[in-house]
């Protein structure tokens, strides 16, 4: 049953903007390409033990890029801002 969570919530992003939205209990992670909030929001109170008050969902567009001087593409992906219940904070890094 985890292992379905896992496809699910698939890392976290550690980024300067995800770093400092995690003051305001907001995480930020990478989620399969055809997940829902509904879904998303199920996996991370699974997980997670935590109460999620919302999903935002971004799609992040596929990008040209030139690797040795050879044209192609870096994947796009999903992300999710989970905001939490305030004051709740919990580790995630040997979780995902």
């Amino acid at each position: 049953m985890k292992d379905r969570l896992y496809d699910i919530v698939v890392a976290p992003l550690y980024t300067e903007k995800a770093t400092a939205n995690t003051q305001f209990s907001k995480y930020t992670f990478e989620v399969a390409k055809t997940a829902t909030k509904d879904q998303i929001k199920k996996a991370f109170k699974e997980l997670f033990n935590t109460d999620v008050l919302k999903v935002n969902v971004l799609n992040s567009k596929p990008k040209s890029k030139v690797f040795k001087g050879v044209l192609g593409v870096r994947s796009g992906y999903k992300k999710a801002v989970v905001t939490v219940e305030k004051g709740k904070t919990f580790e995630f890094i040997s979780g995902v």
